[in-house]
C-alpha cells in the first residue's frame, strides 16, 4: 500500500502547454462574458416597467385635462400595449389603475422568464466550456503519449 501511494505520488505531472492554458482560459473567459450579459439583460423588464408607470402617471395626469383624448394621443407610443387598454371611455382613472396593476403583472413575468433563460445560458455556457477544457486537457495528454486518463 505505501509503495502504491509513493508510486502515484512519484508519477510524472506534466504541466499544460501555453497554448493549452490559453484554450483553457477562453473556456472561462466565455462563462465570465455570459455572466456579464446576464448582469445587463436582468434589470431590462424593471427598466421598461419603471418606463411604462411613468407613461402610465403622465396618462392619469391628461385624463385630468379638459379633453383627454387629445392629451392622450402623444403617450401611444410610450403606452405600447397599454395604450389599447386606455382608449377614450368612461372611467379613465380607474381603467389607468386597472391598467397599471396589469402592466405590473405582466412586467412580473417577464422578469421571471427572463431571469429564467439567463440561467439556463449561464448553466448551459458553464457546461460546455467545461467540456470543452476536458476535451482540450485529452487532446494535449493525447498528443504527449498518456493516452488521454
Amino acid at each position: 500500500m505505501r509503495q502504491r501511494r509513493l508510486q502515484l505520488g512519484s508519477a510524472a505531472v506534466t504541466r499544460p502547454t501555453g497554448t493549452l492554458a490559453a484554450f483553457l482560459a477562453m473556456a472561462f473567459f466565455i462563462v465570465g462574458l455570459t455572466g456579464l450579459f446576464a448582469c445587463f439583460a436582468a434589470p431590462l423588464p424593471l427598466e421598461r416597467a419603471l418606463a411604462r408607470e411613468a407613461a402610465l402617471d403622465e396618462a392619469a395626469a391628461a385624463a385630468r385635462s379638459a379633453d383627454p383624448a387629445a392629451a392622450l394621443a402623444p403617450l401611444q407610443a410610450r403606452l405600447g400595449e397599454s395604450a389599447a387598454a386606455l382608449a377614450p371611455g368612461p372611467d379613465l382613472p380607474a381603467r389607468i389603475a386597472a391598467e397599471r396593476l396589469a402592466m405590473r403583472a405582466r412586467f412580473a413575468t417577464e422578469s421571471d422568464v427572463t431571469l429564467t433563460r439567463l440561467r439556463w445560458l449561464i448553466c448551459v455556457i458553464t457546461g460546455m466550456g467545461a467540456l470543452f477544457g476536458v476535451a482540450m486537457l485529452n487532446l494535449a495528454a493525447r498528443a504527449r503519449g498518456d493516452g488521454g486518463a
